[in-house]
């Protein structure tokens, strides 16, 4: 049994399942990220247009996900749930989760109302017939049902939980699996950021706010808005010792504040707050992050305070990318698919561009813009927001960083 307190700096990433851009797998997300941005285009899925029409959405949405559960699970999963599978699936063969006790291995699932669209479908599929409802729709509309649909289709027996953080619920997701294998409660710990299934009415609700539209451009003076685009992702965190070789890194600080705020606007003050307090945790100063992949979601004043939380933390030498200009915002999963995205950068030695960066908010920031950069990260620091008032920061380090 291991000790009670671990350190930080023994948890390593050990496998990444993901499914972004174009397809399933990190070679769909690497296509993404180093090779033809995908093209956004209007949104296909049933219940994700206004049925009378007044309002068109554009976004990306992923292939139907592999059928890699029975067919009479599969149809009562939901796209969340068969999605979660595939990508558990890839990282749980990468790490060789099969070789740890299930009593010793914990999934924590991040993102909350994940199933509107299925649940807005129901309605309207059963309105005047509410006597056939079907008796899944007691249980799968749950927040704990991904989970529950994972455990039973993995040997997964530590424990499962589900954490909402709006769209920092994946970097929550790591959070919480980090203090799990700190703590010894577990060897291994996934961290899941499910496929957030949104309906016309999400998409509606935030076209409301200002904050969709069709065209992102994270830190550009043009932007406005995000673009939603389909993703999940999976992430397994192990014990150093417990951990196959070929890891990804190690996760070595990480902060989890509130802000105070109730609603969608962001805060210096708590994104600074994240920001130092999870370098304090990993003993490290702003001098020594090489690389920030940003939440940057193309809002105004999102990113206008984003770059004066990076710039007060003291990383104006860092450079600085945003994932979201190439995928979409997949919002519950975004944090936990970009930090896949950014092991994947450290692991292959190059960053990724910032689409659509035109004409940059601060061009004296080290935006990375035009065409990928081959570089060595050595560490790396991966921010994400949420409503709320939610602010989180992760700090990555390349194996054998940083130790005696």
């Amino acid at each position: 049994m291991p000790s009670a307190q671990g350190n930080p700096a023994s948890i390593v990433i050990a496998g990444i399942g993901v499914a972004a851009g174009r397809g399933y797998g990190k070679q769909a997300l690497r296509a993404a990220l180093f090779g033809e941005a995908p093209t956004f285009g209007p949104l296909r899925r049933d219940g994700r247009q206004l049925p009378d029409g007044t309002s068109s959405f554009i976004g990306l949405e992923l292939p139907d996900p592999p059928e890699l559960l029975p067919a009479r699970i599969a149809r009562t999963a939901g796209l969340p749930g068969r999605a979660a599978i595939a990508v558990l699936d890839e990282a749980w063969r990468e790490s060789r989760l099969d070789d740890l006790d299930p009593a010793r291995i914990g999934l924590v699932v991040g993102g909350s109302n994940l199933m509107a669209r299925e649940q807005m479908l129901a309605q309207r599929n059963y309105a005047g017939r509410m006597a056939y409802w079907p008796p899944r729709h007691g249980h799968m509309f749950l927040d704990t049902d991904i989970a529950g649909l994972c455990a039973s289709a993995f040997p997964i027996r530590g424990f499962t939980m589900s954490v909402g953080g709006a769209s920092a619920s994946g970097a929550v997701a790591v959070i919480q699996a980090a203090e799990a294998v700190r703590s010894g409660r577990v060897d291994a710990c996934i961290a899941l950021g499910a496929l957030q299934d949104v309906s016309c009415l999400d998409l509606q609700g935030f076209k409301a706010l200002g904050a969709l539209a069709e065209s992102c451009r994270p830190f550009d003076r043009d932007h406005a808005g995000f673009v939603y685009g389909e993703s999940t992702a999976a992430l397994v965190l192990c014990r150093a010792d417990a951990a196959p070789a070929g890891q990804y890194g190690r996760l070595t600080g990480w902060a989890h504040l509130a802000s105070g705020n109730r609603g969608p606007e962001p805060s210096l003050e708590g994104e600074l707050a994240a920001i130092r307090a999870a370098l304090a945790m990993a003993g490290l100063s702003a001098e020594d992050i090489d690389y920030v992949n940003a939440h940057a979601t193309g809002t105004p004043l999102g990113d206008e305070t984003e770059l004066a939380a990076i710039r007060a933390a003291g990383l104006g030498h860092a450079r600085i990318n945003a994932t979201k200009s190439l995928i979409g915002h997949g919002l519950a999963s975004a944090g936990a698919v970009e930090l896949a995205a950014t092991l994947i950068q450290m692991r292959d030695g190059r960053r990724h561009p910032t689409c659509h960066l035109d004409n940059p908010l601060d061009p004296s920031r080290g935006l990375v813009r035009g065409a990928p950069e081959e570089c060595t990260i050595r560490t790396a620091l991966k921010l994400s927001f949420g409503f709320g008032g939610v602010d989180t920061a992760l700090v990555v380090q390349a194996s054998g960083e940083g130790q005696a």
